[in-house]
């Protein structure tokens, strides 16, 4: 029975559904634990627990209220509600008498002692409310069983016959179901049957994956891999359902016909692709390419008669489709195309594939010389020899077909006692139970799901199918051990089951398609372009080279669409929680205990949305950190490689070598990218795949000094101050436990604020702690080895490295754990530049020139020299920097040069930087020919740096003039300073909004007096993006590297999944085309997007020249890495990538940017001919005389840049 405390006055409800007992537990987790009852309920907030240690906190029963009274508890900062049942597992009791909280008794209620419960008006009807709920759920539970029982039954009973013959609407095609010849005869009169007439033109043949509906991206991948799991006459019953009803007939298209088809091609079943072929046309398509190359693949594998094949030929010429294209439009195999010439060999004996075509060449203006065979050329080589590097390939090999990788934590190890002895037995006990009850789940899922195809209807079966039961047994164990304490999202949780089970589905696919073999042999070749004791007779780049080689182009894998993977997801993650339970009591050593959950499931409120999330049992929370596994398991994708990536040669191959990896990071849903990328010309992509090729060539290595640092702090208590996280245990503890009964309501507010405030903070400190764990993890595993990091880009063009959580785009203590692997002589500058880069990293004499600098650093030499001695017992000079670590790493390299009795030949690791100076605003500067703009951030030669902060405002306004250029807006502005002043220790706060309002108005002033062509241009491409948008059309461009870009900015379309289960998923689906633009994201994106794609293309060109060997550097190319508009090579080189990043920026506009963009949106969004409704006429004539309207140039001379010390410095 549960006990309420219900509250008097205003506060009651508020009160009504919090739990009673120990606040230190229920703290610190933020979650409820209720007794095990047959119906929904409902927990309150955290931030609202009065709690009341009379009660027994253990056994807390908790009710479900309706959705009306949800939205008032939420308003009365309710912030979850538990809506599946939840047991509570008695924690083991500790003998260790650590004084711990532990469950006082419960006090029934009646008895003596008990304080009696005021009653209200809410109460009693809340506990009607109760009693209503009781028995719907005890009805739904009776329903539930019987519907069990049914299904069962069904199992058993349901006949295993399925539909191979099809009920056709055409009373013509009908007759070919009973044939007085055999099937072969047959075919090529069914070719020639004109396609039944619809009454109505159905438009069921979409050109691409984006204009099909939810339901039809659904069939069409059910039908795909059911070819890929031996389900083939699965999916033809399926096919056959459909078509004999008029209403599902609609759904289907011409690819699902051909998949079908193709299937039963290769096996060589006739009869059954005669069925197919004549659904084709009762459902009034006509066969395209793919249908004719699954007809003749046919014929080749039974050895059909020339005869029938020649006829074949002959149709298909008449409706216009080229033999030729057969082997260069259609993605066949090698093998399916050797069978289909056999076929066409019968007839056309002397008829030969087309030639493969010479491999074309990008002639862009700015990638000329990058291409130009006009000379020798030479590319630089790793360090490493062709043994090492292929035995580091089989290393990277092993791991991917793995698909995981498991690393020692650096947690403190926890001392070896009985009770971790213990927990750790009872937690593999539990997992090899888990492991049984998982197979049995999976085992009748798919039984039932089997049924439902029977039926005729749509299910997950095939996908289920497409990995063996104990690997996916195994990856929901593994997520279930990473679950966080505080839970995810059950949406999150459900996209990373559908992810990983792909990415193991390729793996697998690629394993069992003897392309792991052919993989290992061209690999091994193409080492030898990148070894250092190897030569090739014509360098070139890896691309060039792979592609010479003749490598067989990797299976194209498209990712399910996203109704297949939300649903598939939130099957596994149902699965999981239905299938894991554990004792309820367990230090039960004398007798069996009841069952409960290990998961539960909550509803959390974040702003105006219901989110749903699943949280782990704190008694299986605490089980685990008593037993401190000391390993963590990552995903072979989140981890660097062990050997040089793969080459990115198109779209959908490069990076890791079986693990499918995006060319370009798309928002959830989109295909729009991915299909203007496959349509575009691969020239025009060579650009951006031999820049992303070379960013992942750089080897890396830890530093291994730096890394020892940060885990001696790490493991202590941290130190937020420099980066490295404190434990949840030092996370601030309200003052008071429990808010008092008798005090005043605003004292009760000001409590509440404080526990919501600590608890904001244990959540914080929490992730911040993971990642932390993740990164020093990894860093500790990789030690003493080089690894690589793949790279891809977002739809802007700009460049990450693919691993997530151990990479130079992280914060300043991922950045200085990393070095390059491959070291170079300082020469003579070196060591200056070293100095520099030092005194960069401090951030004390930015708006000093080069020479102050380097003598500043002469004159702290002792501190540089402490510092890297006694980085924790000595003067700590390093740790007042802007950057710390990165300085002490820094420090450390000085050290070592300066002791070297030849300091010009000591071999440096360590990567300096050079940064642009507001990279955006150069960019907008350069566009516009903006001669004060343009002195402003350094593209003017000048003695001392230039700071436009400091021209605006103050360093409070920092963050704000660095996004203007990047669209953000006066509110976004204001936000931003009225952050800033409120960290100020010394400024009044009572006048930070006055202050904030007048700051952002002087900022948005300053800048457009300032760089008034900037604003102009800005201006230009936010009222051209708001036009295209009014027009129906999302905005484009191509990037001067020729990259197409699409803004994926629509109305959200938001799509519900199946309901039943824990909960239905809804989801926004950003593929649909049909959605029209989001008008304010297309115009506000418009212009930072454009720049980004331009800084993108500034490094690309950069990075592309530094890797080619030039007369200056006197050597075979030099090392480049970027974060954006952040540069990094060794200290020998430096001057060298400052020369090409200058000439790179000063080509890339002297090329009419704005002139080309103006023409290519005139081109793709101005109508031709004009639209005849008058609005749509006056609409049209505006966006074509805005478009042309390009802003004028200014006077600036773009050459002035080369000679510009501080452009990048």
């Amino acid at each position: 029975m549960s006990v309420l405390c219900w509250g008097r006055g205003a506060a009651g409800l508020r009160r009504a559904l919090q739990p009673c007992g120990c606040p230190g537990l229920l703290a610190k987790e933020g979650i409820l634990g209720g007794v095990c009852g047959p119906r929904r309920s409902s927990s309150a907030s955290p931030q609202e627990q009065d709690q009341d240690r009379r009660k027994d906190w253990g056994h807390v029963e908790l009710l479900e209220v309706l959705q009306a009274r949800v939205r008032q508890l939420q308003a009365e900062s309710v912030s979850e509600v538990v809506v599946n049942r939840v047991d509570v597992a008695r924690l083991p009791e500790r003998g260790s008498g650590d004084g711990g909280p532990q469950p006082p008794r419960k006090v029934q209620r009646g008895a003596t002692g008990a304080s009696p419960v005021p009653r209200s008006g809410w109460a009693q009807r809340l506990e009607k409310d109760k009693r209503i709920q009781r028995m719907h759920m005890q009805q739904l539970e009776v329903n539930l069983q019987m519907q069990v029982q049914s299904q069962s039954e069904e199992l058993k009973v349901w006949p295993k016959h399925l539909q191979v013959e099809p009920r056709l609407l055409s009373k013509q095609l009908a007759v070919f179901l009973a044939p007085e010849s055999s099937w072969e005869e047959q075919l090529p009169r069914v070719l020639q049957e004109a396609p039944r007439k619809l009454r109505l033109t159905v438009g069921r043949a979409p050109s691409t994956q984006a204009q099909l509906s939810g339901q039809q991206q659904k069939l069409l991948a059910f039908f795909k891999c059911c070819l890929l799991t031996n389900h083939l006459p699965l999916a033809h019953h399926l096919l056959v359902t459909h078509h004999s009803q008029q209403r599902k007939q609609k759904l289907l298209t011409l690819d699902m016909y051909n998949t079908v088809m193709l299937g039963w091609a290769r096996q060589g079943a006739f009869r059954e692709l005669v069925y197919v072929l004549l659904m084709v046309k009762d459902a009034g398509l006509t066969p395209d390419l793919l249908s004719y190359a699954a007809i003749l693949q046919c014929m080749g594998r039974r050895g059909q008669d020339a005869g029938t094949i020649e006829r074949c030929l002959k149709q298909m010429s008449q409706e216009g489709l080229k033999l030729q294209a057969l082997f260069t439009a259609v993605p066949l195999s090698e093998e399916e195309q050797a069978t289909v010439l056999k076929a066409v060999h019968k007839v056309k004996p002397t008829f030969s594939l087309p030639p493969r075509p010479p491999p074309a060449v990008n002639t862009s203006k700015l990638l000329r010389a990058v291409y130009a065979k006009d000379g020798p050329v030479s590319y630089p080589k790793l360090h490493l020899p062709l043994k090492t590097l292929q035995s580091l390939f089989e290393k990277q090999l092993c791991v991917e077909l793995a698909s995981k990788v498991c690393v020692v934590s650096v947690e403190k190890p926890a001392l070896p006692s009985k009770e971790v002895t213990h927990a750790r037995k009872t937690l593999q006990t539990l997992r090899d139970h888990w492991e049984k009850a998982l197979c049995r789940v999976l085992q009748e899922t798919k039984n039932h799901l089997e049924v439902e195809v029977h039926k005729g209807r749509f299910s997950l079966y095939p996908f289920l199918c497409l990995l063996d039961e104990r690997e996916v047994v195994q990856m929901l164990l593994q997520v279930l051990q990473a679950l966080p304490a505080q839970g995810e999202s059950f949406t999150t949780l459900a996209r990373e089951l559908s992810a990983r089970t792909f990415s193991r589905h390729v793996v697998q696919r690629r394993r069992l398609s003897g392309q792991v073999q052919a993989l290992e042999t061209y690999y091994r070749k193409y080492l030898h372009l990148l070894a250092s004791d190897t030569k090739v007779p014509n360098p070139c780049l890896p691309r060039q080279y792979w592609e010479a080689l003749g490598a067989p182009e990797a299976l194209r894998e498209q990712p399910w669409p996203l109704p297949v993977q939300m649903e598939l997801g939130k099957q596994l993650a149902e699965m999981l929680v239905q299938a894991t339970r554990m004792p309820s009591s367990l230090d039960n050593r004398h007798g069996s205990s009841r069952l409960v959950p290990v998961l539960y499931h909550v509803y959390s409120f974040r702003n105006v949305q219901q989110i749903g999330i699943l949280k782990p049992h704190p008694a299986y929370v605490q089980l685990l950190e008593t037993a401190a596994e000391p390993t963590l398991t990552f995903e072979a994708v989140d981890v660097p490689m062990l050997c040089p990536p793969l080459p990115w040669t198109s779209p959908h191959t490069g990076a890791f070598l079986l693990s499918p990896t995006k060319l370009m990071r798309t928002v959830e849903g989109a295909t729009q990218h991915q299909e203007l990328l496959e349509t575009c010309p691969p020239t025009a992509l060579h650009g951006a795949l031999d820049a992303l090729t070379q960013l992942g060539n750089c080897a890396w290595r830890v530093n291994g000094r730096v890394l020892d640092l940060v885990l001696q702090l790490f493991q202590a208590k941290g130190c937020p101050k420099l980066g490295v996280p404190a434990p949840a245990s030092e996370a601030p503890q309200p003052a008071e436990a429990h808010v008092p009964q008798s005090a005043a309501p605003a004292r009760k507010a000001e409590l509440r604020r404080e526990l919501a405030r600590c608890q904001k903070l244990a959540r914080e400190m929490h992730s911040l702690r993971a990642e932390a764990l993740y990164r020093l993890s990894l860093a500790q595993h990789l030690r003493g080895r080089v690894f690589w990091l793949p790279h891809n880009m977002d739809f802007r063009g700009r460049t990450y490295p693919c691993p997530p959580h151990f990479n130079h785009l992280g914060s300043d203590v991922a950045r200085a754990l990393l070095e390059f692997a491959q070291g170079r002589p300082l020469g003579p500058h070196g060591l200056d530049w070293l100095k520099i880069h030092l005194v960069n990293l401090t951030g004390f004499k930015k708006r000093e020139p080069l020479r102050k600098r380097l003598a500043f650093a002469e004159e702290v030499m002792d501190d540089i020299l402490d510092s890297a001695d006694q980085p924790m017992t000595g003067r700590k000079w390093w740790m007042g920097a802007e950057e710390p670590w990165q300085t002490l790493a820094c420090c450390m390299e000085v050290a070592n040069a300066v002791r070297c009795s030849d300091p010009a030949a000591y071999v440096s690791h360590l990567p300096v930087h050079q940064d642009g100076s507001c990279n955006g605003l150069q960019h907008y500067a350069a566009l516009g020919r903006d001669s004060v703009g343009a002195a402003s951030v350094n593209l003017e030669p000048s003695d001392v740096p230039q700071d436009v902060y400091s021209g605006v405002a103050a360093q409070v306004v920092k963050q704000t003039v660095m996004t203007v250029v990047y669209g953000v807006t006066r509110y976004g502005g204001r936000l931003q300073i009225e952050k800033r002043l409120r960290e100020l220790t010394d400024f009044p706060q009572e006048f930070v909004w006055e202050a904030s309002h007048y700051l952002v108005r002087q900022v948005f002033k300053s800048l457009q007096e300032m760089f008034s062509g900037t604003r102009a241009i800005q201006h230009w491409l936010t009222e051209s993006a708001r036009l295209i948008s009014h027009m129906g059309s999302v905005v484009e461009w191509v990037t001067p590297l020729g990259i197409p870009i699409i803004q994926p900015y629509r109305l959200e379309h938001k799509v519900k999944q199946v309901r039943g289960g824990i909960q239905s998923i809804t989801y926004i689906h950003n593929g649909d085309i049909s959605q029209k633009p989001n008008t304010r994201k297309q115009k506000n994106g418009f212009p930072p997007n454009f720049i980004h794609s331009l800084d993108s293309s500034h490094m690309m060109l950069t990075a592309l020249h530094c890797y080619r060997s030039r007369p200056l550097c006197r050597r075979k190319g030099l090392t480049f890495v970027s974060v954006h508009d952040c540069y990094w090579t060794h200290a020998a080189d430096v001057a060298v990538m400052n020369q090409v990043c200058r000439e790179q920026f000063v080509c890339l506009h002297s090329e009419p940017i704005l002139e080309d963009l103006s023409r290519f949106l005139v081109s793709r969004f101005c109508p031709n001919p004009t639209p005849r409704k008058i609005s749509q006429c006056w609409e049209a004539s505006q966006l074509k005389e805005t478009l042309q309207a390009v802003p004028k140039p200014g006077a600036f001379d773009l050459e002035r840049v080369k000679h510009s010390t501080y452009f990048f410095s």
